[in-house]
């Protein structure tokens, strides 16, 4: 789509001067887009970053994704309902800076506690424009217009994780893995000056609210009584735990149990675009079926798949070919791209009054579970991928019986 012409959509609050849509949408796909860079263009130098830091077990590499993934988890808790008293700018330029201080630990690691120290540092800092910058949006845009921009920005978002592997790939065949922070502090202070001079304060100070502690606290236990949000935020963590245990042994199993070597990016990515190509499906499909329906169409598929597989290697007693490991994950994948969006949609169907608070919530939740189950499942590899399906199996089974239990039948 050619945005070079495109005006500014009608913003909701006419006192916010509109960068061009063009801009507007490059500036949040490149925050929100952090977050993937700074895992999958780390992939491919693990191995080598745990034999220089001194890491004791091989499976321990895969903490350098973990930490960020927590620190990630822990700052949205805090970041979103912070940016509704404070404005969005300052707490999304707080979290930058944070970003890049643990970028610059983590360039200059020496052991392995001070990377994860470091990692934990940008995870709890690039929680901020990731989470702020969909508060920034929903400030400026409602209903079709906000669609169109979250599509826009999506699109872009999506190539992220099919070259951020090749990325790294390409900066240790020229140098070192040193250098992928190095690249990270660099895409991380391009970002913060940009968003500093050029995006304006969207929300002004007669919309804000100031922090009360008791408001959070009764929106937590308003969020967590709720029968639908819990559920679906519970079935979001099972499906990203599931998920980030790939990401977490995705580096063991392609780079090393399968001898991909320098072709690890490529497989990465080729699996990174079914999930991609799920999100413009499900696009046509949730117009027909609704949300309820085909997440559960989702679930079934995603475990009926991984039990098959499972059933499969027990009865044979032969070890999963990388074709047959390809065929798994590739249709996996695509499940799981339609439940992403789905499962947090339906997870913040019913708080609308308290979306921002609410947001916050479901997300730390949803991503702290998916975190501890995905380091689970990644320190349970064994030089084989049954771990992996086994993990997908279980929580897509668990997923499906908490679906039901939410909607009491409805199905």
């Amino acid at each position: 789509m050619n945005l070079n012409h495109t005006p500014p959509l009608k913003p909701r609050q006419q006192t916010v001067q509109l960068l061009s849509q063009t801009e507007f949408v490059a500036l949040m796909a490149m925050m929100t887009s952090l977050v993937a860079m700074s895992i999958d263009s780390m992939l491919p130098a693990l191995e080598q970053m745990g034999n220089e830091l001194g890491s004791v077990h091989p499976n321990d590499n895969q903490l350098i994704i973990s930490a960020l993934f927590f620190g990630f988890s822990v700052g949205q808790l805090f970041f979103g309902s912070i940016s509704d008293s404070t404005g969005r700018k300052p707490i999304i330029i707080f979290g930058l800076l944070l970003f890049l201080v643990g970028s610059i630990q983590s360039y200059l690691a020496q052991d392995f506690n001070t990377m994860l120290v470091g990692r934990f540092l940008q995870g709890l800092g690039v929680a901020s424009p990731r989470t702020v910058s969909v508060a920034i949006i929903r400030d400026l845009y409602s209903g079709d217009e906000m669609a169109k921009i979250m599509s826009l920005i999506m699109s872009v978002f999506i190539v992220v994780p099919v070259i951020a592997p090749a990325v790294g790939q390409g900066i240790i065949f020229l140098s070192n893995w040193r250098m992928i922070f190095a690249m990270l502090l660099i895409k991380g202070l391009v970002v913060l000056i940009w968003f500093k001079i050029r995006q304006p304060e969207t929300l002004t100070k007669k919309r804000r609210n100031p922090f009360s502690k008791k408001r959070f606290l009764v929106a937590i236990k308003e969020t967590c009584q709720n029968r639908v949000t819990m559920g679906y935020t519970v079935i979001s963590g099972l499906v990203f735990g599931a998920f980030s245990g790939y990401l977490i042994s995705s580096q063991q199993i392609l780079q090393i149990q399968y001898k991909l070597g320098e072709q690890f990016p490529l497989y990465f990515g080729a699996l990174s675009i079914c999930i991609g190509s799920a999100t413009f499906t499900n696009a046509n499909l949730v117009m027909r079926l609704g949300m309820q329906r085909l997440t559960l169409l989702a679930l079934y598929a995603k475990s009926f798949i991984s039990i098959c597989f499972l059933i499969y290697l027990q009865i044979s007693g032969a070890q999963l070919t990388l074709e047959g490991l390809l065929l798994w994950a590739g249709t996996s994948f695509f499940c799981v791209g339609i439940l992403f969006g789905n499962t947090n949609s339906l997870a913040m169907e019913p708080m609308g009054h308290q979306a921002g608070v609410a947001s916050s919530i479901v997300g730390a939740i949803s991503s702290l579970l998916a975190i501890i189950l995905g380091t689970i499942i990644g320190q349970l590899y064994n030089g084989d991928a049954i771990p992996l399906i086994s993990g997908f199996a279980i929580l897509g089974t668990l997923s499906i019986a908490i679906a039901h239990w939410t909607e009491q039948g409805r199905f």
